[in-house]
């Protein structure tokens, strides 16, 4: 569903889509996103625990949640992992591809994410 909305919004963004956390990890070691997308709940490892290592590697890259859940404490919990946007699925949907154009275009506070339904990540091509 990400990928369709984003590559409809702007066919230079370049979407690689990953399953697990574990999997994300090893390609942000060989190729680092512009942008990640993640989720509070993944196999294999959750979501904030992917985002700690995200940026505790490193990474500046802009990181969007994009979870159902829906509890007060989890926007919290995501922005304190290092986050730089969350937002509610379904109904954030018209604000997801503004907020994804948003942080590739330096909005954001310094950091760069990538996309995930477990975890994606979105390149701009150049």
């Amino acid at each position: 569903m990400i990928k369709v909305m984003l590559s409809r919004a702007d066919d230079r963004y370049d979407i690689t889509v990953v399953e697990t956390a574990a999997e994300a990890l090893d390609l942000n070691g060989r190729e680092p996103f512009d942008l990640y997308v993640l989720d509070i709940s993944l196999p294999g490892m959750d979501g904030l625990s992917l985002c700690r290592r995200l940026r505790d590697g490193g990474s500046t890259k802009p990181i969007i949640f994009f979870s159902a859940m829906v509890q007060p404490q989890d926007r919290q919990y995501c922005l304190d992992a290092g986050a730089d946007a969350f937002l509610i699925k379904p109904s954030d949907l018209d604000i997801f591809v503004d907020t994804v154009g948003r942080l590739l275009n330096g909005a954001g506070d310094g950091h760069s994410a990538k996309e995930g339904v477990t975890s994606d990540s979105i390149s701009e091509q150049s």
